[in-house]
């Protein structure tokens, strides 16, 4: 029974920015828990590179190449996929950048690259996705918070400012969509070694204080993402509603 809680066999995730990093991480954790997969990136070459490493694996994997940040090109995406393949079940908002600048000499053409890459995507998927739910009456979103959720750090204000907009949008998302049948929640990531994070590994001195802050005193590892994004994927879940789950190593509990 309890095993059951955690079954995704038969439901189908579309992940988006899935060729690479925590996307791709959280897809072969899905597939690993019986999910059938749908990546999704601008990158073709790395997405079929993505899919093919997958389907090795045993994954049933499908991909979706389709800019995130075009509200028109995603619903066309998404329902021309559904109307062909069938339902999306989940929905894991995983696309996102990230522009370090001191706020003063930061370039606004950067600042609304953030806004539409961390924030509209978010909301052109899941509405994308979220009409067909509803029509079903079932469905689990997720969308890739971060510890920037809760905290900010010098040269990131804005990629902060749009991680506390995805929180709160989240919660949106659950007041309207709970009532159809929906689970929309938000998995808040610490600091995990990704590409996005390459120049901060990379950087010794970071390291030091990363791993001196943090009360786990190291470095997360993007598999250590799949349990929660699991539960909020599964049956278990079925009553967790505009959350945030910060999987961190304890570092938003601690001064």
């Amino acid at each position: 029974m309890a095993q059951g809680l955690f079954d995704l066999t038969g439901r189908r995730a579309l992940i988006t920015g899935s060729s690479q990093g925590i996307g791709l991480a959280l897809a072969r954790g899905l597939a690993g828990a019986g999910a059938s997969l749908v990546l999704n990136g601008r990158d073709s070459a790395k997405l079929d590179a993505a899919a093919r490493a997958l389907r090795a694996e045993g994954a049933q994997v499908e991909t979706l190449p389709f800019d995130v940040t075009d509200h028109a090109a995603a619903r066309k995406a998404v329902d021309g996929f559904e109307g062909a393949q069938g339902p999306i079940d989940i929905l894991i908002n995983n696309a996102g950048m990230q522009h370090r600048a001191p706020l003063q000499d930061f370039p606004a053409d950067a600042f609304q690259q953030l806004l539409q890459t961390n924030i509209a995507s978010v909301f052109n998927v899941a509405q994308a996705c979220a009409r067909h739910m509803i029509a079903r009456g079932a469905g689990k979103i997720i969308n890739i918070a971060s510890v920037q959720t809760a905290l900010a750090r010098p040269g990131i204000a804005p990629y902060t400012a749009t991680k506390g907009a995805v929180a709160n949008l989240t919660k949106g998302m659950a007041t309207d969509w709970a009532r159809h049948g929906l689970n929309c929640n938000a998995l808040a990531p610490g600091y995990f070694d990704t590409p996005l994070n390459a120049a901060l590994v990379a950087d010794p001195a970071f390291s030091d204080w990363l791993e001196k802050r943090t009360p786990a005193g190291r470095w997360g590892k993007v598999e250590e993402l799949v349990g929660a994004a699991i539960f909020l994927s599964a049956p278990a879940s079925s009553f967790v509603n505009g959350t945030v789950i910060y999987v961190d190593g304890g570092i938003t509990a601690s001064l």
